[in-house]
């Protein structure tokens, strides 16, 4: 039998529920869910919904209507994440709450961003604010773990992603393109390229395949073209070179910008994948995913530098030679979805 929620789960559960929607336009901010509840009713909600624009705190305190607004100050505000104390793009959120003297809050885990991790928390019950926290932790961090990746790990949270035949093959032999995805399948990719900070192939994917890299299936802010040109060969008439968004080429030759293109000089020693970590990290990309080739994928899985891989089976086509799909993944936990001749499994390390 399930144990029924009590009432800090249930509005920290609507607390997440409004955080999601803010996936895509928020990074590199978390999304933040907040709800304030005064007698078991909710009289405000909001969520962190653009970047630079007010914070989810703020949003749901604005909420509240005129003829609940003297009730603010005997309600409790559940917030999936630490309220903010440093001043950034908007000013901190331990401020509004104690200016609106709100005498209780509930959140749902710390924030791990250096200005902030903890000093939330203490600057309101050094306001006399009595604090809860842990709430629903585990959900509200998962929620965010490319903000939590990217602060506790200094790198991004990297989504490898590829498609494969039935006998586990991601090309045929030769340069002509394979079509092993579907419609649904090809839809479900450009959305989940909207999800993320930046999306990277290497130089064969770029030559051979002469991807677009954007979102143009699903609506949303298409990603970061990152590409792996380590020697500068791949000619600008490719579309990831066209200009039209911002590019970076990581290589071992020059550093420099020109339009939307930039160029980033790494040493092209046997740590590549560590060196683009680092590199990622300085330029504060907080999410990546990974489209190939399969040596570029591969890397990733040896260095052990990956946390989600999405791999999309044709169980229909069988190539029986080819280009084989990247390995290793067998030890991590899964979870499938069907859709007519593609299966998607996405493994999680």
């Amino acid at each position: 039998m399930l144990r029924p929620m009590n009432a800090h789960s249930k509005y920290m559960s609507r607390c997440l529920q409004l955080a999601i929607q803010g996936a895509g336009y928020v990074a590199p901010n978390p999304m933040v869910g907040a709800v304030l509840v005064y007698e078991d009713n909710i009289i405000g909600e909001g969520y962190h919904e653009v970047y630079g624009e007010p914070h989810a705190e703020v949003n749901c305190i604005s909420s509240v209507k005129e003829s609940d607004k003297q009730s603010i100050s005997k309600a409790t505000l559940y917030v999936s994440l630490e309220p903010c104390v440093h001043f950034g793009r908007t000013p901190p959120c331990t401020d509004l709450i104690t200016r609106n003297k709100i005498p209780k809050v509930v959140i749902g885990c710390s924030d791990p961003f250096k200005e902030v991790d903890g000093k939330g928390i203490e600057k309101l019950r050094t306001a006399g604010i009595t604090v809860e926290s842990g709430v629903l932790e585990k959900e509200c961090i998962s929620l965010n773990k490319r903000f939590f990746t990217f602060h506790k790990q200094h790198r991004p949270y990297i989504i490898l992603k590829w498609a494969q035949s039935a006998d586990g093959m991601i090309a045929g032999v030769g340069s002509k393109r394979l079509l092993i995805s579907n419609d649904f399948s090809n839809r479900l990719v450009h959305k989940w390229r909207s999800e993320e900070g930046a999306i990277l192939v290497g130089t064969n994917t770029a030559l051979l395949d002469n991807p677009e890299l954007t979102t143009r299936l699903w609506p949303g802010k298409s990603p970061t073209r990152l590409v792996l040109d380590m020697n500068l060969r791949l000619p600008t008439s490719l579309k990831l070179l066209d200009g039209t968004q911002e590019t970076i080429i990581f290589n071992t030759i020059r550093e420099g910008e020109e339009s939307n293109l930039h160029y980033y000089k790494v040493d092209g020693s046997s740590d590549i994948i560590q060196q683009l970590c680092t590199a990622l990290f300085k330029l504060k990309v907080q999410s990546i995913i990974v489209e190939g080739g399969s040596k570029l994928l591969q890397s990733f899985i040896d260095a052990g530098l990956w946390d989600e891989a999405r791999v999309i089976t044709n169980k229909k086509l069988f190539i029986s030679s080819g280009i084989p799909a990247p390995i290793g993944l067998k030890h991590s936990a899964s979870e499938k979805e069907k859709s007519t001749d593609n299966n998607i499994t996405i493994y999680y390390r």
